[in-house]
């Protein structure tokens, strides 16, 4: 979701990247003619949507080492057969499993109330009983880092931090850090578990999960995440001046079993240059709450659709298209990691990629992280795309979102398309991520963007790297 400057790139200023479109184009007359038809049959389409009603009616939560994964591994080459991809295949992995169990909690004193809660991806749990003990508040992370060691001998840390809502989702970087790496920091002060405010921008008694990790020669403590009304009610009686006793139980464990899953590929293989791929993604795994329909069902539905429709052209586009649904995203990236290792003797052969993995609305912006010399193809791409709503950054420095920003550190070159994200947050690793929440018509925009810029960056023969 976040950008960072490539290696291989060369910044350029905004007049020098917003300068107008010479006269010269990539793409002949016959070939913007294609363009358009692909823009015409995106937008009065609805097959995104039946990919993802299809995905979360028939597989639903897709967490791996649960049977959902395995449905969805299935389902995915199905449905690129089905959609005519040329070549279809998987890339294993594997990883220990994790079992999220149960978990409840409650204040218990002064005043009690139950909470609505969530264990976090990768917790410990607590012992079978549960722990009681008093709470320690903390508004930010960094209050908690402060705090001395010792002084959470005994009790249950909790930080308040609210994430903000924008429209680029930049307020989950300032409020995920607690998430990840909150619990051993909270262990060294001595605290028994960490409970903290969901990373959601939601009114909604609906906690968030999210992956945790622990830090090496740490003691392992149990970490939950509290709905946002639940923690305003905790901050609250925290604020009445008396001592708040907690009582959190979960029987989440890290399990030695190993369990896999897969990467699954699928090409439109190209015409003339088969061997160069222009590469889109998503990934295919989910929490096991919800349905998955925004993170990533969106995604899976939109870079399939946009293979399918180039398929379906008289002739293939001179470059392959390859449609990438990552495995593991959700716990830690493991598909992308073994796709790179996998791929690093052909990694000059991307030559360039895009993912869907954050926003919930319409594309309304496109930054380019390529060679100096490819700019003037951007803008024409920026272009073609402009009817639709794209504007162009200024900027030259994109990171590809999610899995495929790991394809961009290793010298991909790389597009970020910016969707509207103020109500993603709102959803996001939540019982409440299912089909309702998937907006149609915003959807077919989405899916022509990805649509005209895969067939542009097949057929153009930019080399995007220069």
């Amino acid at each position: 979701m976040f950008v960072k400057t490539l290696g291989f790139m060369a910044l350029v200023s905004a007049a020098t990247l917003l300068a107008p479109l010479s006269q010269a184009t990539s793409l002949s007359a016959a070939e913007q003619e294609e363009l358009k038809q692909l823009k015409d049959i995106t937008l009065n389409s609805n097959l995104s949507y039946q990919l993802i009603e299809s995905l979360t009616t028939e597989v639903g939560n897709r967490m791996m080492g649960t049977p959902g994964d395995e449905k969805a591994v299935i389902w995915a080459q199905d449905k690129m057969k089905a959609l005519g991809f040329d070549k279809v295949w998987t890339e294993e992995i594997s990883n220990e499993l994790w079992l999220r169990g149960e978990a409840q909690a409650k204040i218990v004193a002064p005043y009690p109330q139950k909470m609505t809660i969530l264990a976090l991806g990768g917790s410990v749990g607590t012992p079978s009983k549960g722990i009681t003990a008093p709470v320690a508040h903390f508004a930010t992370l960094d209050e908690l880092k402060a705090a001395k060691p010792g002084s959470l001998d005994g009790k249950i840390a909790f930080v308040s931090y609210r994430m903000e809502r924008h429209i680029d989702g930049h307020g989950y970087g300032a409020a995920v850090g607690t998430r990840v790496v909150g619990a051993s920091i909270a262990a060294e002060k001595g605290a028994l578990a960490l409970i903290m405010r969901s990373v959601g921008t939601d009114n909604n008694r609906t906690a968030h999960t999210g992956l945790m990790r622990y830090k090496d020669g740490v003691k392992q403590i149990p970490a939950a995440a509290l709905s946002n009304p639940d923690a305003d009610l905790l901050v609250n009686q925290l604020k009445r001046g008396k001592p708040v006793s907690f009582h959190l139980n979960m029987s989440s464990s890290r399990e030695k079993q190993l369990v896999k899953s897969a990467n699954v590929i699928g090409e439109i293989t190209g015409s003339e240059k088969p061997d160069e791929v222009v590469v889109i993604g998503a990934h295919l795994d989910s929490w096991d709450v919800g349905t998955g329909a925004l993170d990533d069902g969106l995604g899976i539905g939109m870079v399939l659709s946009a293979a399918h429709y180039i398929a379906k052209l008289p002739k293939r586009p001179k470059r392959s298209i390859r449609v990438i649904l990552f495995a593991a995203e959700e716990i830690g990236l493991l598909g992308a990691k073994d796709y790179v290792k996998r791929h690093k003797n052909d990694m000059d052969k991307h030559m360039i990629g895009a993912e869907w993995d954050f926003g919930s609305g319409r594309i309304y912006q496109m930054t380019p992280g390529v060679g100096a010399s490819a700019l003037n193809g951007v803008r024409e791409l920026a272009g073609y795309l402009a009817p639709l709503g794209v504007s162009l950054s200024p900027q030259n420095n994109a990171r590809a979102q999610s899995d495929m920003g790991l394809l961009s550190d290793a010298g991909m070159p790389s597009i970020n398309f910016s969707p509207d994200g103020l109500a993603y947050f709102d959803y996001h690793h939540t019982e409440n991520d299912t089909l309702d929440k998937v907006n149609a018509e915003d959807l077919k925009q989405t899916t022509a963007v990805y649509t005209l810029f895969s067939y542009f960056a097949a057929q153009s023969g930019i080399d995007f790297r220069q």
